[in-house]
């Protein structure tokens, strides 16, 4: 069954209808849902729903946006729930937030955090690549790797990631009108190292613009790929499949 890297279960609207929308998506045969953290008052709902929701995988991390808010304590309790989790993350830098001389200091925290426990990363980057792929080799990330999630770099930058350990993921922009960098990325990376991911409720596919994501329109971005890269969906489905399984540690 199809993995889906990054997809926000706990918020609305998808959390109001949870039920239903997932039992949609595992009749299509989407069977597993990372759900990553953004803020740390966030972090006990979603370890709640994934103890109750088959397949739902939590990650905790604290996102650049809230950056600001963040204090010691906070990283104590990530430090503590690190053991719970399949992923520390999202984390990452923005240019489009204030303070990056904070960003990137509660980065490097959240790094140190996912190697003392092991874990693979799930990383957000706008507008900073250069700069967050420095803190990556700075930290040892490619001890744990993870997942660049909605990856909009360069195919070069997508390389140096790769060299760390890390899988680049795709997302529905794949199938916007006018897509450029997100269609260069799709052929050009070796498919062994994409994964695939709805970051639902946001990013919706071309074709349900105006709606709110959900989860069994992964299958959209998946058929994309296939499309674009000139392979069979099952293909597709295969290889991102076992490449989200080795990155998460996921046994089966």
């Amino acid at each position: 069954m199809l993995i889906d890297t990054h997809c926000h279960l706990d918020r609305e609207p998808l959390a109001g209808q949870l039920g239903a929308l997932l039992d949609e998506a595992r009749a299509a045969g989407i069977g597993r849902w990372v759900v990553p953290g953004i803020r740390p008052e966030h972090w006990q709902g979603i370890f709640d729903l994934c103890q109750q929701v088959a397949g739902a995988l939590p990650a905790f991390g604290i996102h650049p946006q809230a950056s600001a808010v963040a204090d010691e304590d906070d990283l104590a309790r990530l430090e503590q729930l690190a053991c719970r989790a399949v992923a520390i993350g999202e984390i990452g830098l923005d240019r489009n937030c204030a303070d990056m001389a904070r960003q990137e200091a509660l980065f490097r925290e959240q790094l140190r955090v996912a190697r003392r426990h092991g874990l693979p990363v799930l990383i957000h980057c706008r507008g900073a690549i250069g700069r967050l792929m420095a803190i990556l080799k700075e930290e040892h990330a490619g001890q744990v790797g993870g997942i660049m999630h909605a990856f909009s770099g360069s195919i070069e930058s997508a390389w140096d990631a790769i060299r760390l350990g890390f899988a680049i993921s795709i997302a529905a922009t794949v199938t916007y009108q006018g897509a450029v960098r997100p269609l260069q990325l799709a052929r050009g990376v070796p498919l062994e190292h994409l994964v695939l991911e709805t970051d639902a409720p946001d990013l919706t596919p071309q074709r349900y613009r105006g709606c709110f994501n959900r989860p069994v329109w992964l299958w959209e971005t998946a058929s994309q790929l296939a499309n674009l890269r000139g392979v069979e969906l099952d293909e597709v489905t295969a290889v991102t499949t076992a490449t989200a399984r080795r990155i998460l540690s996921l046994a089966i």
